[in-house]
């Protein structure tokens, strides 16, 4: 009897004492890990907790506060290219209205000061203040786009539409700006008509930034082109150039937000790149997509892909809209 709760005695003394040892052992490594984790914290370190050890809970703690380090990390690096990013972009912004509006200010000064002028000679310069008005306003209606697709309050109407009037319209509405700058244009809408469901309004809008984005980035090619073609499932709009085309290193980055198409095809002139990124949303939205093929200085095209309404979708529709 006596030997038995002497053995029970020992057992429980080494039960004791590997309960402190292990407890103690446990609070140095919280110690460790906390002191250690101030330290990356403050010095926005990209180190990570290592520690060896057998808890198992200790490990799991080890993995979830690592994983949430490498959260941080690539959060801080977004954040870190979205302020580049948005400077740069200010300062296209900046330069987009500081050009038209230097050039009003000029135009309007020679107005006043210069009284030789012939009154045809004005109505030619007034018609050229008008054109930089447009250009300062259709900034502003791109940012103004924008802030609707970041609230959400960009509310699409979706319609059964016919895509070959939109097209047509859309591209004959360029006609003039690019004849005049000595654009080649080429045209292939079928006669046939084809029909996807869509917002008409936004769908116009897509139309017009790719449009823009062609002529401001491929004049070294003087060639434009639109065309529509469809298949079994989809329907496809294709918009093309000729000009520099778009870098490889810069194909993966051309519908960022914020991300200006200068980057992409080294021109000289500037841009805020917010007209693909709105194309981009506005196409998705629409349950479309929008991809793109580039060889600098033979062919870039802008490609947008909707599926084919099915035939019990029809009557759900409650129009067709017919474009004047």
């Amino acid at each position: 009897m006596i030997y038995f709760v002497a053995f029970l005695v020992v057992c429980l003394g080494v039960l004791l004492f590997l309960h402190f040892r292990t407890k103690r052992k446990m609070s140095q490594d919280l110690q460790y890990m906390t002191k250690k984790l101030t330290a990356i914290t403050e010095t926005d370190s990209a180190e990570r907790l290592l520690l060896m050890t057998d808890d198992q809970g200790l490990r799991d703690l080890l993995n979830e506060i690592n994983s949430l380090l490498d959260y941080h990390q690539e959060s801080m690096a977004d954040l870190a290219r979205l302020r580049i990013s948005t400077n740069r972009m200010l300062s296209n912004v900046s330069h987009d209205l500081k050009t038209p509006l230097t050039v009003i200010s000029g135009y309007i000064e020679t107005i006043q000061h210069d009284k030789q002028f012939s009154a045809e000679e004005r109505e030619l310069l007034l018609a050229k203040v008008q054109v930089k008005v447009m250009e300062v306003a259709g900034l502003i209606n791109t940012f103004f786009d924008l802030a609707k697709l970041e609230s959400e309050d960009w509310q699409l109407e979706m319609k059964r539409i016919q895509l070959n009037e939109i097209c047509r319209k859309t591209i004959l509405g360029y006609y003039d700006t690019l004849t005049s700058k000595g654009f080649a244009v080429h045209i292939d809408l079928p006669e046939e008509s084809i029909h996807i469901e869509a917002d008409p309004a936004a769908l116009t809008r897509i139309l017009e930034n790719l449009l823009s984005n062609s002529i401001r980035y491929g004049k070294d090619g003087k060639t434009v082109g639109m065309a529509l073609r469809q298949d079994e499932e989809n329907v496809y709009v294709d918009v093309w150039d000729k000009g520099k085309g778009i870098q490889e290193t810069n194909k993966d980055r051309i519908f960022e937000r914020l991300y200006t198409a200068d980057d992409a095809r080294t021109s000289t002139a500037q841009g805020s790149g917010l007209g693909l990124m709105i194309a981009k949303r506005l196409t998705e939205q629409m349950q479309g997509q929008i991809h793109f093929t580039s060889i600098p200085y033979t062919k870039t095209t802008f490609t947008l892909t909707f599926p084919k309404p099915k035939l019990d979708d029809y009557s759900k529709l409650k129009k067709v809209v017919r474009i004047p």
